[in-house]
């Protein structure tokens, strides 16, 4: 149990490597070292000014009439030196309380598909020219997907933007990101999207509309349909979950979801699958979520 800024945060480990968790620890520790760090790093400077700097201007000033100049420039010079640590620190809290809130917000697997852009545009190559994004928080991976080169995007947002920001509002009107009830068909023509990524919004429906909904992602794909899921055993929000997705997350095993595409009659995508494992090695990294690799419907 970790108490941060007034917050108690308990550390659940995850399965399959637990990146997340562990992100969040180290960032929480770096917090502490900051905050202690800080609070020397004022003593000092008070302690300097007033043992040091003032009585060194004050004698100055008794023998030279030049020493309003030497004040000035050893204030200023203290107080950049306080504002540029101080400003830092604000960063680590911003960086902190934002993965705090992609935890707590249930999108931990959206915020895992933005980690994970660098190892599928190497295992999808071309394919990542055309992307549709379907889970919560879609503004924020469709924003990620705009600024890399050669590369549309759009967005699904299966629930409210109650909280959206005026990027987000912005692709809305746009229309490049919709708010849609994935539990029933998707406006759009099949094969209109190379490729499909969703996360977390599947961990939210039922087997009975996951039957309806998954074949939905394929057939809109044309090169194949990228699931990022929740282990079994990660900690979620209950109070966030069940306000806003209408219920808690069911955080379902490899095996399940194996069993699950098979009774569905979608395939795997073997090749996808074993480019992404190699390039995840390559650059040594390790998905917080579970990582599935469909083929489109053909």
């Amino acid at each position: 149990m970790l108490l941060w800024d007034g917050w108690s945060v308990r550390i659940t480990p995850v399965n399959g490597g637990g990146r997340e968790d562990t992100d969040l620890d180290r960032a929480l520790r770096r917090e502490a070292h900051k905050r202690k760090s800080l609070g020397f790093f004022t003593s000092f400077l008070r302690f300097s000014l007033s043992t040091i700097f003032i009585p060194f201007i004050g004698s100055v000033h008794s023998k030279t009439r030049s020493s309003p100049v030497l004040s000035i420039g050893l204030l200023v010079v203290g107080a950049i030196l306080l504002i540029g640590y101080l400003h830092s620190g604000s960063g680590g809290s911003a960086s902190v309380k934002e993965a705090l809130s992609k935890v707590e917000g249930g999108s931990l697997c959206t915020f895992e598909v933005q980690r994970a852009l660098p190892v599928l545009k190497k295992a999808y190559g071309d394919s990542m020219h055309k992307v549709l994004h379907v889970g919560p928080d879609t503004c924020s991976v469709v924003s990620r997907l705009l600024k890399e080169d050669d590369t549309q995007a759009w967005g699904v947002e299966p629930y409210e933007l109650d909280d959206a920001d005026a990027n987000c509002k912005s692709l809305v009107q746009k229309g490049i990101v919709r708010v849609a009830d994935i539990k029933f068909p998707l406006p759009y023509r099949a094969k209109s999207f190379s490729l499909v990524i969703v996360s977390d919004a599947l961990d939210y429906l039922s087997p009975r509309y996951l039957n309806k909904t998954l074949p939905e992602l394929a057939r809109v794909s044309a090169d194949g349909v990228i699931i990022f899921s929740g282990y079994p055993g990660q900690q979620r929000a209950k109070i966030t979950e069940l306000s806003k997705f209408g219920r808690p997350a069911k955080l379902r095993s490899s095996s399940w979801w194996i069993r699950f595409f098979i009774q569905t009659k979608l395939e795997e995508n073997e090749a996808a699958t074993k480019k992404f494992e190699q390039a995840s090695t390559k650059r040594s990294y390790k998905p917080a979520c579970q990582v599935f690799h469909l083929q489109s419907l053909h």
